[in-house]
């Protein structure tokens, strides 16, 4: 690729996720360059692409698009393990110009973020083993939890239940039931409040809250 690289943020509310998304990109600094980490903010610097990283975040119908851009010429690509068919396809109807897998090496997607500012519209291959080759980092990953299993316990630190989480990450709730059985045994809890605690001493509170916008458009 020629001329300048693409001028990139990375949203998460997880400052341990934005770092480690940066990082991955970091030896890709001729084609893509990382001016903007936002997990906090609202993005304001001049971007080409903002590259929303699902990790315990609001997805599908729920992501705020417009508050992403905040009226800008930047383009959406949603970075996620949740590569459903249909959850994709209502991203990309509800304005996102492209949806990466977080099981793409760093190469590709760098890829996808250049076909993306190209004006291409880019959506994954099925891949059903995608979430065990999630790429980036994690809290908790030094405590030997899958990307999923740290997803499921960042959301019941923030409070969620059973079902809120099933509804989230659009796993059914026998697979969240699961995640957290395998989570609560790596980190040595057996009840909720045990890992609510232990999610709060190991950075699994986000530096912001995302609410679900439930109103219907305008």
């Amino acid at each position: 690729m020629s001329g300048s690289p693409i001028r990139v943020a990375v949203v998460n509310d997880y400052e341990m996720v934005v770092a480690g998304v940066a990082a991955m990109l970091s030896p890709h600094t001729d084609r893509v360059s990382v001016v903007e980490l936002d997990s906090g903010l609202p993005v304001i610097s001049d971007v080409d692409v903002i590259l929303y990283d699902t990790f315990g975040q609001v997805q599908g119908d729920g992501v705020d698009l417009e508050d992403l851009v905040r009226g800008s010429e930047a383009r959406v690509v949603i970075f996620s393990w949740n590569v459903q068919p249909d959850l994709v396809a209502r991203a990309i109807d509800r304005g996102a110009a492209g949806y990466l897998s977080k099981g793409l090496s760093a190469d590709q997607i760098v890829d996808g973020i250049e076909a993306v500012h190209a004006g291409e519209t880019v959506t994954p291959r099925p891949d059903p083993e995608a979430a065990e080759r999630a790429a980036g980092e994690w809290p908790g990953r030094e405590a030997g939890l899958t990307a999923r299993e740290s997803e499921v316990l960042a959301l019941i630190t923030q409070g969620l239940s059973n079902q809120e989480i099933a509804e989230r990450t659009y796993l059914s709730i026998n697979s969240v039931k699961t995640y957290i059985r395998t989570a609560y045994r790596k980190i040595g809890v057996t009840r909720r409040s045990q890992a609510v605690g232990w999610g709060m001493r190991n950075g699994f509170e986000p530096d912001r809250m995302r609410s679900i916008d439930t109103s219907p458009p305008a």
